[in-house]
């Protein structure tokens, strides 16, 4: 079969409008067969030009990838969570089936489909593996992976499910989306471990996207829980109220267009939460709100120096990749002024920071497939072929 990536890319590079969304037809055996994406040449919002280097990178990031996948379809990487700024490991030598998810993704923004493409093995083996994670309580977990692996291999599930329509993703997938539910705290969050009391930001945008995406391709999700989501995400909005509340003592200033890392008044923000309060809010289908609107003002306004802290600084900490994995997102959804003038910075980040291996690094977090995967989906947006990346 044809690959479309390839198709997507030349017409890009000679700046045709990107494509709006991919149709499918049913195949016999329940999946379906992609077509040519469409184009509009009339939008107004004409999208980054994909460049050479742009292409080549995201070529060479795959290409790692694909050569680094275990057999049984996963990627080997630290399993353990976030500490402060640190990362504390349980496991160094097994499958992660968050990483595992989020480099299925990569391929699949990509435009590559299970056992169809260049790639399509890789992506069949990882789906495998990822199906095979899924308890019978629909909590998907591997070698002790907690509710941000959960949410990541949800998502990879339901964007494949879009993308395929095959009936034993979407079994496993209702179930995985149940289990999200069931897990919601009174808060309206979610933390670490599935039903947890307490919430934190960084968990609840995963799950939020996670059940978007769901939702997006006909899965069952309560509008309750996204309702109660939302609430919380704009409760952890930093206020001119919330900083008066400030603690005595702390080493962090909070801003106002930041995000709290827990609702509760005091608790520190960052770009990292900022970018996921935003993007949880559109996926929450919250798309006017002051809160956005002094999220986007607060990331535009920090983006140079998070880079020169979390890139240059700290060589590609996790809290770089996972800030901007939903920094592109928030942009992107805000609109081509915000869009431009952040894709355009970060990208030149991310190719200076690709190694000689097309691999990207990551010292405190995961490690290289994590910061790899991540990569790759953060240039990858303006292809469009994830359903969760359009507009």
């Amino acid at each position: 079969m044809k690959r479309f990536l390839r198709q997507a890319l030349s017409l890009a590079l000679l700046a045709v409008p990107a494509a709006a969304g991919t149709a499918s037809t049913p195949l016999a055996d329940g999946s379906a067969e992609p077509q040519q994406p469409s184009f509009d040449p009339v939008r107004d919002d004409a999208p980054i030009v994909v460049t050479p280097e742009h292409s080549r990178a995201v070529e060479r990031g795959l290409a790692w990838l694909a050569d680094t996948q275990n057999d049984d379809g996963s990627w080997t990487a630290k399993i353990g969570f976030k500490l402060n700024t640190g990362y504390e490991y349980t496991a160094t030598d097994k499958g992660h089936v968050g990483v595992t998810a989020l480099a299925g993704m990569g391929f699949l923004a990509g435009g590559y489909l299970p056992g169809r493409g260049e790639y399509g093995d890789v992506v069949s083996k990882c789906l495998d593996f990822v199906l095979s994670c899924v308890q019978d309580d629909g909590y998907i977990t591997h070698a002790g992976t907690r509710m941000y692996s959960h949410a990541f291999a949800t998502l990879f599930l339901a964007e494949i499910y879009g993308m395929t329509h095959r009936a034993d993703i979407k079994a496993k997938l209702q179930l995985a989306v149940d289990f999200i539910v069931k897990s919601q705290n009174e808060e309206g969050g979610w933390r670490y471990e599935p039903y947890a009391v307490g919430s934190d930001m960084s968990i609840v945008v995963c799950q939020v996207l996670a059940l978007r995406a769901a939702r997006n391709i006909g899965i069952r999700v309560p509008k309750s829980v996204v309702d109660k989501a939302a609430r919380y995400v704009v409760d952890s909005a930093v206020t001119e109220e919330s900083l008066r509340h400030q603690f005595v003592g702390v080493s962090y200033k909070n801003e106002i267009g930041s995000f709290h890392y827990q609702r509760q008044d005091g608790s520190r923000s960052s770009f990292p939460l900022t970018a996921a309060g935003v993007t949880a809010l559109y996926g929450a289908g919250v798309y006017s709100d002051a809160a956005i609107d002094d999220g986007i003002r607060y990331l535009r306004a920090n983006l140079g120096m998070f880079n020169q802290m979390r890139a240059r600084r700290d060589g590609g900490h996790y809290f770089f990749w996972y800030g901007h994995y939903y920094g592109v997102q928030a942009m992107y959804t805000a609109g081509q002024d915000a869009w431009d003038s952040y894709f355009t910075v970060v990208r030149e980040e991310l190719l200076r920071m690709q190694e000689s291996d097309g691999a990207w690094p990551n010292p405190t977090g995961p490690g290289r497939p994590f910061g790899t995967a991540m990569a790759v989906l953060i240039l990858e947006i303006p292809y469009r072929f994830l359903p969760i990346f359009q507009r």
